[in-house]
């Protein structure tokens, strides 16, 4: 599995490319001020880079295939980063919006909130970081103590795992057991929708937009 997205990478984009990706981009969008900056975790071969992009949204890519990677800075023109979101700084990033559109369903139960916390650390401002870097260095424990910005996220429905032909391993989840999660994390489910695979599988998606604004 961990060698799937690379080595049938021409597959994937044909299978994905053309989905129409609006229904669950949308109210992410609207909540979104024009020209915001989004960061699409896993963003494959940039499918969702170009329709935001073609919105008026800046947009950089993140995405550990190599060959994905290549797809989508040729089709979507636009920065993308390629490494490990597991262990990538994301502090490095300062962005209004992060995407996560499928791209952790292959994450164990219980290493998703390390995850989705190390991700969303993309989301703290500049100026946050900065003060959160003087509070580190005077020893006060603060991680992530400012933080600001919107989130997307979908996972599949479901108990337990789920491995298909191609020996890729899912991880289902529950409603509850997801805004749990965000809860914990501070975000706010500001829209939610709950619908079928697009690529007709029988599978069903649980798709959330999450809003963050606090002070840790």
């Amino acid at each position: 599995m961990s060698d799937y997205y690379q080595d049938n990478y021409k597959a994937y984009h044909e299978k994905t490319f053309s989905i129409d990706p609006a229904f669950f981009l949308e109210p992410l969008a609207k909540s979104l001020s024009p020209g915001s900056l989004v960061l699409d975790i896993g963003c494959g071969s940039g499918r969702d880079l170009i329709w935001f992009k073609n919105r008026g949204f800046n947009i950089i890519g993140f995405e550990r295939s190599h060959g994905l990677a290549s797809l989508a800075r040729e089709k979507a023109g636009c920065e993308i980063i390629e490494g490990d979101f597991e262990s990538f700084d994301f502090s490095k990033v300062s962005v209004d919006a992060v995407i996560m559109s499928g791209s952790l369903v292959h994450i164990p139960h219980n290493k998703l909130p390390y995850v989705f916390q190390n991700i969303t650390r993309a989301l703290v401002p500049r100026q946050g970081k900065e003060l959160n870097r003087k509070i580190a260095d005077s020893g006060v424990q603060s991680e992530n103590r400012f933080l600001k910005g919107y989130a997307y996220i979908s996972l599949k429905e479901g108990s337990g795992t789920r491995t298909d032909r191609q020996g890729r391993t899912f991880y289902l989840w529950q409603d509850r057991e997801l805004r749990e999660l965000f809860d914990m994390q501070g975000f706010n489910v500001i829209d939610f929708y709950r619908s079928e695979s697009a690529l007709k599988t029988g599978e069903v998606w649980l798709g959330y937009v999450l809003k963050l604004d606090t002070a840790l």
